[in-house]
């Protein structure tokens, strides 16, 4: 996936606490990943004994009262010191417009979000839903978030509390050496749009409804993570459009689909576990997931994703 070399970027949207110390605080209650493979059998556990994090997930912030925060922006969970500030405005100095993008992974990165909230902020209106933005926080190990304690082995994450997307970008390694993800540009930006798709989804108000029912291949969780990743398709679909990315090809295509199917319950069971239990799922089976964000890709609607009322998903 190539850039738009003439592209300007907008840094704001991004904070970056990448090498800053860490200022999260333990015990905060995520209730997403964490809890969700402590259930699988086996714990969830890779052989190594690392908690197993390369899985897209929402998480729900249980010890906060929900998933109401503050729609503005980052809330109680946004703290910057003098590294993050100085971190920031390294990035802004860095990331100016696309060319930076097509050299950097931290300026794809800030491209990529970029593109995808220019979509929704024009997209969303149309439903009768105003566009909040929420920022992508960049840290290094562990960092403070509304919903508790971001850390490298959760994987990727949307915050409801303070409507914030949580990455580290150790993630994209870990997620192409013990998955075989190719992890080219575009399954990066994949895994931005189905944390975006989760804010829609928060913004929509289905988020908080759908969270309770957690486990089995009909499940809540399970739906809405499937209209994330068909939100994110649909974000692709559009993608050019908003004037950030030149084209899409097919390998660029290919590659999203590659990084929906090595996060798909099954293939992570079957890689971690050895064996497959559907019982279990919370984010949905490789076919699912590559299903979906095809249905958004094709479509190029929101329309197409609704993943609560069929009967089978």
């Amino acid at each position: 996936m190539e850039f738009d070399e003439k592209a300007k970027l907008d840094t704001s949207q991004i904070d970056d606490r990448e090498g800053s110390a860490s200022s999260g605080r333990s015990g905060g209650g995520m209730g997403g990943l964490g809890n969700i493979l402590s259930s699988l059998p086996g714990g969830g556990k890779t052989a190594g004994g690392g908690i197993l994090g390369i899985i897209i997930a929402v998480v729900v912030a249980l010890s906060s009262g929900g998933g109401g925060g503050n729609s503005n922006g980052l809330g109680s969970g946004q703290v910057v010191g003098s590294d993050s500030a100085t971190a920031n405005s390294a990035v802004a100095a860095s990331c100016q417009t696309g060319a930076d993008a097509n050299t950097q992974e931290k300026c794809a990165i800030v491209a990529d979000v970029n593109s995808i909230q220019d979509f929704w902020k024009t997209e969303l209106p149309k439903l009768g839903i105003d566009y909040s933005y929420s920022k992508t926080v960049l840290f290094t190990d562990s960092t403070d978030s509304g919903c508790g304690t971001a850390q490298t082995g959760m994987g990727p994450f949307y915050c409801p509390t303070d409507k914030a997307v949580y990455l580290d970008r150790a993630f994209f390694d870990v997620f192409r050496q013990q998955f075989g993800a190719q992890v080219g540009t575009f399954a990066k930006a994949y895994v931005l749009a189905h944390e975006y798709g989760h804010h829609i989804t928060d913004l929509q108000g289905n988020l908080e409804k759908n969270q309770q029912d957690r486990e089995g291949p009909q499940s809540g969780s399970v739906r809405i993570e499937l209209q994330a990743d068909c939100y994110g398709g649909v974000w692709a679909h559009n993608a050019v459009a908003t004037g950030y990315i030149k084209a899409l090809t097919d390998a660029d295509v290919a590659d999203g689909l590659d990084a929906a199917s090595a996060v798909g319950d099954d293939h992570i069971q079957k890689v971690t576990q050895g064996s497959i239990h559907p019982e279990t799922f919370t984010h949905g089976s490789s076919a699912q997931r590559q299903k979906w964000f095809k249905a958004g890709l094709d479509s190029g609607d929101p329309a197409a994703c609704d993943t609560f009322t069929p009967a089978t998903v």
